[in-house]
Formats: structure tokens, C-alpha cells, sequence
């Protein structure tokens, strides 16, 4: 094949962003038509819009691969039908009636709606890697850290947001808070969801590792040398002193 006729990787890789970009664009137009409730989907979409403003105003300087760009797609697509219904309104059992010809509630046992339980879940699972991504190309980390940093990133994440969600249902109060916090009356709602985000990214962190060991040469040593240790002077008090004699 000649130059002329290859695509270039950048310009292919752009191609490939912006037709998820009009894809997230229609299902939000779609979904933005008659929500169940606007004032929750108004509150569940700050952040979709702060994250996307972050991802298109970094897209120059720092262009994740199309791996992590389809893994947020799926997370904000799935997110959107959340808005549109909030979360614990989701009709996903009376679509598997009418699709698949069987309750999942019934199968399994559901007391009570679980699509939050399962976008908690995809949250740990498909953001995981898109964060190994940002540590392994802007902090340079490597080896252990470059799965446990990424899993305790998406847990403290996971944390704040429900610390988010608390102090939005107490400052708005009423039914708009009780919506926005989508608890339906369990009073472990927000440690289960903690949970499930941990346990998706530690499936995404142990994939990726099992992917690692399995073609990455040096995956034992660059393993072996993350945790080694590379500054043996004391810090805490003895490097405040230092600093301090360097300063007179």
C-alpha cells in the first residue's frame, strides 16, 4: 500500500473519536426529550458535562487510545439512560420481559431496582483502565503501582461521589434529594456502591495484569523494580531539617 493511500494513524485515530462523539450527541439529544424527572437529569448531567468538556479541551495535548475512549463512551451512554429515567426507576426488568422473555428481578431475586448497582459496577470496570492510562503516560509509574494506583484512584473517586450525592440530597431536600440519591430505602446503599465500583476496577486491574504477564517481556522485573527501594535517606523530619540547614 502506498503512503498516499494509508490513513494516517492521527487522522484515523480522530476519525474514530468524533463518531463517538456523535453517537454520545444523539443519545443525549434523545434522552434529553421528556426525562422522568428534569431536575434529576439536570443534576445527573453536571458531571457528564464537566467530563466531556475536560476530554475535548485535553484532546490536543493528551489523547487517550481508542481502548479508553470507547470504555468512557459505554460508561456515559449507559449513564444517559440513567438520567432520563433516574436510576431507580430504569424499566430494565419489564424490557427483559419484553425482549427476552423473562424477568430478571424474578430470576435472580431482586428486591428492588439494580441498574445503580450495575453502573456502580461498570464504573470500577470501565474507568479503571482509562486512569492506568494517565498514570502510566503522565506520571510514568510502572509495574505494581500502575494497577494499584489506578484501582485506589477509582475507589476514592467512587468515594466522593457519594459524598457528592449525600450533600446534594441534604441541601436539596424533598423529593428532588431523595431522587438524586436513588437509596430506595437501603440504608448500606452508598458502601455497596463503593463496593461494586472497587470490585469492577479490580476485574479491569487483573485483566489488564493477566494481558501484561502474558506478552509483556519484562512484566517479573519491571514488577520487581517498582517496588524496590529507590531513595533510602529518611524523609519527615530529617528532610524538613535539611531543607531548613540549605535555606539559612
Amino acid at each position: 500500500m502506498s503512503a498516499s493511500a494509508a490513513t494516517p494513524p492521527r487522522r484515523e485515530h480522530r476519525k474514530f473519536v468524533m463518531v463517538l462523539v456523535a453517537l454520545f450527541a444523539l443519545e443525549f439529544a434523545a434522552l434529553a426529550i421528556s426525562p422522568v424527572s428534569r431536575s434529576t437529569w439536570l443534576l445527573e448531567n453536571m458531571l457528564v458535562v464537566g467530563l466531556g468538556g475536560a476530554l475535548l479541551l485535553s484532546y490536543r495535548r493528551f489523547r487517550f487510545s481508542r481502548v479508553s475512549y470507547t470504555l468512557l463512551f459505554l460508561f456515559l451512554a449507559l449513564h444517559e439512560i440513567g438520567a432520563h429515567y433516574t436510576y431507580s426507576l430504569v424499566p430494565y426488568d419489564a424490557w427483559s420481559q419484553r425482549f427476552l422473555g423473562f424477568s430478571i428481578n424474578e430470576t435472580f431475586g431482586f428486591q428492588r431496582n439494580h441498574f445503580d448497582r450495575a453502573l456502580h459496577f461498570l464504573y470500577g470496570l470501565l474507568f479503571a483502565y482509562p486512569i492506568r492510562e494517565v498514570f502510566l503516560r503522565i506520571a510514568n509509574v510502572r509495574g505494581f503501582w500502575g494497577y494499584f494506583l489506578p484501582l485506589d484512584l477509582t475507589m476514592s473517586t467512587s468515594m466522593i461521589y457519594e459524598l457528592i450525592e449525600w450533600g446534594a440530597a441534604v441541601l436539596l431536600g424533598g423529593g428532588l434529594g431523595v431522587a438524586y440519591l436513588g437509596s430506595q430505602g437501603d440504608p448500606w446503599d452508598a458502601h455497596k456502591d463503593m463496593a461494586l465500583a472497587t470490585l469492577g476496577a479490580c476485574v479491569a486491574m487483573l485483566v489488564t495484569a493477566a494481558l501484561n504477564w502474558r506478552y509483556q517481556r519484562d512484566f517479573a522485573r519491571e514488577w520487581a523494580d517498582s517496588l524496590r527501594v529507590k531513595q533510602h535517606r529518611p524523609l519527615g523530619e530529617d528532610e524538613l531539617r535539611r531543607l531548613m540547614r540549605e535555606d539559612e
